[in-house]
């Protein structure tokens, strides 16, 4: 079994694509990750769990990706510790700026 491991590890590349990453990054690149561009998706800034806050997300509901998942446009619904805050769907601010993991906070 070990072997097998090692074999199929010597066949990818020493350092993954972005698709194929688990760590966190930029939205787009957490959102292309997941199938249909992440739409229905729930994510949420690195930073909201390092401060305590806890059940906040973003719902995503559209999408619009470009370079191979690192920049785009996405918007969606915020969560707020459990109680939806944007009646509508609105763009999802701070997506470059800040790192993104998939889930609630």
């Amino acid at each position: 079994m070990e072997r097998t491991v090692r074999a199929i590890q010597g066949l990818l590349p020493s350092t993954l694509p972005p698709s194929l990453r688990t760590t966190p990054a930029n939205l787009y690149q957490v959102l292309s990750r997941a199938p249909g561009g992440g739409v229905g998706q729930r994510v949420h800034q690195i930073r909201w769990t390092e401060k305590g806050i806890r059940n906040c997300y973003w719902q995503v509901t559209r999408t619009r990706l470009k370079l191979e998942g690192n920049h785009g446009k996405a918007w969606g619904k915020l969560y707020w510790r459990g109680k939806q805050i944007s009646g509508e769907e609105e763009r999802i601010g701070g997506s470059l700026k800040y790192k993104w993991s998939a889930g609630s906070s």
